[in-house]
């Protein structure tokens, strides 16, 4: 056959002109693989051709027929066991578009040989065909059930985690089961990030010993965790630091639960915990109350270190700021001159001169990193609100998503906010 034949069948290269049955026949059966391809990937040969192609020797001709959304059933189903990985991986990509509305007792034949192939390729001894396949359904709502199911139990993570996270043909009792049996490492922790953890999920997960899955599902702010469960975490919590944030951040805790975790979380999360809008009057008091004992116990800890050196330069820093603001010499510029020279303790001293506060107040503030208090000492200290950014970013340590910055070149804070904070650091005392 002439390569000008050739060219006239395909248009030119460009596939202008349809394929009549007895050309298409004659090319599917032509020597050169190239053009046994070329057929197979065209979307104008009868459904007999394209199956006829998928018993073809090369791989690269079975490719096309794998990818082509116009193979029959039978084609699909044939290809499903072929020998050649990169063949399953198009046919998988290729079924799990047209997965959608398929079920295992559809009576149409053509559409459960189809779903016979989508249980085919779920059962694929390459993770990568498996993995193509769950990626692909992941968020299908219309999947066939035993295959998600099938997938979610798979042996390698980069398959089962995105039907996990994402599926929503996953019932509860399905993600029940795969819990009590023991999941592969990862596993918990895709279930804990879905978009909706019930109640009987997140109970089951917090049952385990996983330590990340729970930190992940205690940092989802839609898994639904009983107050009891929270409270529950909570007595274990101390020992294990990734639980801490997630506590302290969740969107509702109780009472009980706020003062378990003041006793033990790191000094930069009490404040938050604080602070917190949804516990009443008296749970805020107790709160506070734990809150600021474990302030002070923090300062002791760290005087305890090294007392002697610290009330020694911490007394002559304080004494260097009372006599240049008496001379009228202590002003923002000299304050940025020793934050910029790394004196922390004159830095600190100075806050304390100006504003007028305990230096224990404002030596609290620093401690606990707080940048809402920071704000309020640059406040009451007649410091700029631009320079209190810079008192966040270099004497607290701040990264930048943490710091407070002005508004409308104002403190960040209202007037009643900053008061607050300089009580809640024990300004009065």
């Amino acid at each position: 056959m002439s390569g000008g034949f050739l060219k006239r069948l395909f248009g030119g290269g460009g596939r202008k002109g349809p394929l009549d049955y007895e050309q298409a026949k004659q090319l599917a059966a032509h020597p050169d693989s190239k053009v046994r391809a070329e057929v197979a990937g065209r979307d104008d040969v009868k459904a007999e051709i394209l199956y006829f192609l998928a018993e073809d020797t090369d791989a690269e001709v079975r490719r096309q027929v794998a990818a082509n959304p116009h193979a029959p059933a039978q084609a699909n189903l044939l290809l499903a066991t072929d020998a050649d990985d990169a063949v399953r991986g198009d046919l998988a990509a290729k079924i799990a578009r047209v997965a959608p509305g398929l079920s295992a007792h559809e009576q149409d034949r053509l559409r459960r040989m189809t779903f016979e192939s989508l249980e085919m390729l779920a059962r694929d001894q390459i993770p990568k065909v498996r993995q193509i396949l769950a990626e692909a359904l992941q968020d299908v709502a219309g999947a066939p059930p035993d295959v998600i199911r099938r997938l979610a139990r798979d042996a390698e993570l980069v398959v089962a985690g995105p039907v996990l996270q994402f599926s929503p043909v996953l019932t509860d009792d399905d993600l029940l089961e795969i819990i009590g049996a023991g999941p592969i490492p990862g596993a918990l922790a895709c279930i804990s990030r879905r978009s909706v953890v019930n109640v009987k999920v997140a109970d089951a997960i917090a049952a385990t010993d996983d330590v990340d899955a729970i930190a992940v599902l205690l940092g989802n702010p839609s898994a639904q965790i009983r107050e009891e469960t929270l409270d529950r975490l909570a007595d274990r919590a101390a020992d294990i630091e990734a639980w801490h944030r997630p506590m302290v951040e969740r969107p509702q805790l109780s009472a009980r639960t706020a003062q378990k975790l003041a006793r033990f979380v790191a000094a930069n999360l009490l404040q938050t915990l604080a602070a917190r809008k949804d516990l009443d009057a008296d749970a805020v008091a107790a709160v506070a109350a734990v809150v600021s004992r474990r302030i002070d116990e923090i300062e002791g800890d760290a005087g305890a270190k090294g007392e002697a050196k610290r009330d020694a330069d911490e007394a002559a820093a304080l004494q260097r700021a009372r006599a240049l603001h008496a001379a009228g010499q202590l002003n923002e510029t000299a304050v940025d001159t020793a934050l910029s020279s790394g004196d922390h303790a004159f830095v600190t001293a100075a806050l304390a001169v100006l504003s007028e506060l305990p230096p224990k107040a404002v030596r609290k503030v620093v401690y606990t990193k707080s940048a809402k208090g920071m704000v309020a000492v640059t406040w009451k200290a007649g410091l700029s609100a631009g320079f209190g950014t810079q008192l966040q970013s270099k004497l607290l340590r701040l990264s930048v998503g943490k710091v407070l910055t002005p508004m409308q070149g104002d403190h960040p804070l209202s007037v009643a906010e900053m008061e607050w904070q300089l009580e809640f650091f024990g300004a009065g005392e």
